[in-house]
C-alpha cells in the first residue's frame, strides 16, 4: 500500500542525536479494512477502498450496511480509495495497518484545516485596511476599500478578494519525515505540523 488512513491526536517534540528538539505531530494511523477493490475491467480503473475507524451499525444507511457485510468488515466513519497499491496481495476484508512506514520514509498528509468561519478581508487576505484611525473614520479600519469601476469595467472581477468563509478546506503538506513508528499502538509520529484539528481525519501518503 502507498497510503493509509488516519486521525491526528496532537503534536509533541522528541530530541535527535544531537539533542535539539524536533516538533512533531501524533497520528493514529490505522488499522485500515479493505472495503471494495476496483479492477479496470469491472470499475473503469483500479483502486482499493479503505475504511477507518468504526462506528455503530445503526448509524449507517442500508446500502453501505450491505456494502461493509460484503467485505466482510464492520462500519466505518471514514471511506477513502487509493490508486497505488498491490492488486496480487489486498483483497476484500484485509487489514492495513502503520506496519507499511519506517522511520525515515517521506509522507504527504492531507486533511481538513480548521474552519474560521465568515472572516473579513484583513483577517483571510491581510489587508492592511483603509486610511487612518483619525477624523472621524473609526468605521472604515478594517474595510477592504474599493471593489470595482463605475463605467469600466462595471462589474466585480471574479476571484476579487473579499470577505468569505476562511478555512475547513482540503490542504497537503509535502514531504514530511516520518521520526517513529510504534505499530503496538498504530501511532505514527511525523516531524512537522499537519492540517487540521486534534481529532480530524488525515491521509498519509507514502512518496
Amino acid at each position: 500500500m502507498s497510503g493509509i488512513l488516519g486521525k491526528k491526536i496532537g503534536m509533541t517534540s522528541l530530541f535527535d542525536e544531537n539533542g535539539e528538539a524536533i516538533p512533531c505531530t501524533v497520528i493514529e494511523a490505522g488499522p485500515c479494512f479493505v472495503t471494495q477493490v476496483k479492477t479496470r475491467d469491472r470499475d473503469g480503473y483500479n483502486a482499493v477502498q479503505l475504511g477507518f475507524d468504526e462506528k455503530r451499525e445503526r448509524l449507517v444507511t442500508k446500502s453501505l450496511k450491505e456494502h461493509f457485510a460484503k467485505a466482510g468488515v464492520k462500519a466505518v466513519h471514514l471511506l477513502r480509495e487509493f490508486t497505488e497499491f498491490d492488486a496480487d496481495t489486498l483483497k476484500q476484508g484485509d487489514q492495513v495497518n502503520v506496519s507499511i512506514f519506517a522511520q525515515g520514509d517521506v509522507v504527504d498528509v492531507t486533511g481538513k484545516s480548521k474552519g474560521r468561519g465568515f472572516q473579513g478581508v484583513v483577517k483571510r487576505h491581510h489587508f492592511s485596511g483603509v486610511g487612518s484611525t483619525t477624523h472621524g473614520a473609526s468605521d472604515r479600519v478594517r474595510a477592504p476599500g474599493s471593489i470595482g469601476g463605475s463605467s469600466y469595467p462595471s462589474r466585480v472581477f471574479k476571484g476579487m478578494r473579499m470577505g468569505g468563509r476562511m478555512g475547513f478546506t482540503h490542504v497537503t503538506v509535502k514531504n514530511l519525515r516520518v521520526v517513529k513508528v510504534i505499530p503496538e499502538s498504530n501511532i505514527i509520529i511525523v516531524r512537522g505540523s499537519v492540517p487540521g484539528a486534534i481529532n480530524g481525519y488525515l491521509e498519509i501518503i507514502k512518496r
